[in-house]
């Protein structure tokens, strides 16, 4: 399809109208994060503490292997 110019006509007489029309602009979209910062702390938080319970365990169940053992 070719391209069809036009060509602007202005009146010989009388007043021109012009419409100030606003248009939108589109700017780069902005990225949000899939998780709050909070959100972050508290899930660091609860897996430093499931660490800390794990390692307690460990240690309990080697205390008790070794009274056993004597």
């Amino acid at each position: 399809m070719s391209e069809l110019k036009f060509r602007e006509v202005l009146p010989k007489q009388g007043m021109l109208a012009v419409e100030d029309v606003t248009t939108m602009v589109l700017c780069k979209p902005k990225l949000l994060p899939l998780k709050s910062v909070t959100l972050e702390k508290l899930e660091k938080m609860q897996r430093e503490a499931q660490e800390t319970i794990r390692q307690q365990e460990l240690l309990a169940q080697q205390c008790s292997n070794s009274e056993f053992i004597q």
